[in-house]
């Protein structure tokens, strides 16, 4: 308990509110149906303010999913406002329950299945780079993770400078459990986690509420939906591009917050004990092992998430999330970028095609994975996400002599 505390923010228990986290099943996606997309500039809004701008992902029926043209637009916007003096700093929310529920994969797979890999590509490429220009950004960033925030979702906000919760936010990374791994920079945050937390949200795609993300430093600063009105106002206001101007202004509309009895967070030492085995299937005997000696439906409920999971998937992510903990934001994003393509190539397996089937399209929630036992999985299947792109596709290359990140 004592190593727990060090992880929070000081404050005082006077304070403390006890907030019950927003637990969503994994299958609470949108209805996708095959549609035509709105044209990118009414799919990311723009508000002009007094000395900042504010980009809102707008595809409220699909859960604000990210496709190729959106995040185009987001980086073509987000370099034109870092090169305007007249700007000091930048926000970016979604509109209605979702902040952003990751990228349309069911879109990705539509096309993948139409033979348009190179659109595939190009996204991905898209994608990463502006996860870089936002660990990057010259100007102070807001995110406002009010709502769903699963998958890519997170790496277009998280490296950003302020990043604000509130009592609806849901975070998860579940692309274990689609036949996928995580990416656009999860395995630099998730690594980065307390203990080995990122381990326990890859593999088992748990999700955390806005408490939990402040106390573990995911966000910056906790708002009750019911005040970001004010808070959006005050700093609609502001004419500054400092960032102890935000941060203070942020501060004042902020609430004082601990997590609840029932929080993840609580089990840190247990999760530290499981998941610091060097294997999946160390990782399984290890919490096999607890559940025999307790009564405790968490191990049960854990041992569910991950054996619902592509069992090539828990390995790819396993890899990626050790390596990640030793390798900058760069490095990370790009070895993630051989790792998806390396995923929707279906030379290994086509376990992406078929968990986005199962939960996404057909909604049988019968997944049949291939290989379908984590022993059936060899060292070489493993590393082959992990080796270099060959002649005919071209690595991510990334601006690191003229960009910083200054995670």
């Amino acid at each position: 308990m004592q190593r727990f505390k060090a992880l929070l923010p000081q404050q005082t228990r006077s304070s403390l509110r006890t907030l019950c986290s927003h637990r969503r099943a994994f299958s609470a996606q949108p209805n996708y149906a095959k549609h035509h997309d709105d044209d990118s500039q009414e799919q990311i809004l723009v508000e002009g303010r007094a000395k900042s701008r504010a980009a809102i992902l707008n595809r409220p029926s699909s859960l604000n999913s990210l496709n190729a043209s959106m995040v185009a637009r987001l980086k073509r916007l987000y370099d034109s406002w870092e090169e305007n003096s007249d700007i000091g700093f930048v926000l970016m929310k979604g509109s209605g329950r979702a902040f952003c529920s990751g990228a349309d994969v069911v879109r990705l797979y539509h096309s993948l299945n139409e033979g348009n890999t190179d659109e595939a590509e190009q996204f991905f490429k898209t994608l990463y780079s502006f996860v870089y220009l936002q660990g990057t950004y010259l100007k102070p960033h807001v995110a406002i993770l009010d709502g769903i925030t699963m998958g890519c979702g997170s790496g277009i906000s998280l490296p950003g400078m302020f990043r604000v919760v509130t009592d609806k936010t849901v975070f998860s990374h579940p692309e274990a459990q689609i036949g996928f791994h995580p990416d656009a920079g999860a395995s630099y945050v998730l690594s980065r986690l307390p203990g080995y937390l990122g381990e326990y949200l890859a593999l088992t795609g748990d999700k955390l509420n806005g408490v939990e993300m402040i106390a573990c430093r995911l966000a910056t600063h906790y708002s009750l939906n019911a005040r970001l009105s004010l808070l959006e106002e005050r700093l609609g206001k502001l004419i500054t591009d400092e960032p102890s101007v935000v941060e203070s202004s942020l501060a004042q509309y902020g609430d004082l917050v601990y997590p609840d009895r029932s929080s993840v967070l609580h089990r840190i030492d247990t999760i530290d004990r499981c998941f610091s085995h060097e294997t999946v299937e160390e990782i399984i005997e290890a919490l096999e092992k607890e559940a025999a000696e307790s009564n405790d439906e968490w191990y049960s409920t854990t041992l569910r998430r991950i054996r619902e999971a592509s069992p090539l998937s828990l390995k790819v992510t396993l890899q990626s999330i050790r390596e990640g903990r030793f390798e900058t934001l760069d490095k990370c994003l790009v070895r993630e970028y051989r790792m998806s393509l390396r995923g929707i190539s279906e030379h290994v397996s086509s376990d992406f095609f078929e968990g986005v089937r199962a939960r996404m399209v057909d909604r049988d929630f019968a997944p049949k994975w291939d290989p379908p036992r984590l022993k059936d999985i060899s060292e070489d299947m493993v590393e082959y996400y992990f080796s270099p792109l060959s002649e005919v596709q071209s690595e991510l290359v990334l601006p690191t002599a003229l960009r910083e990140p200054y995670m």
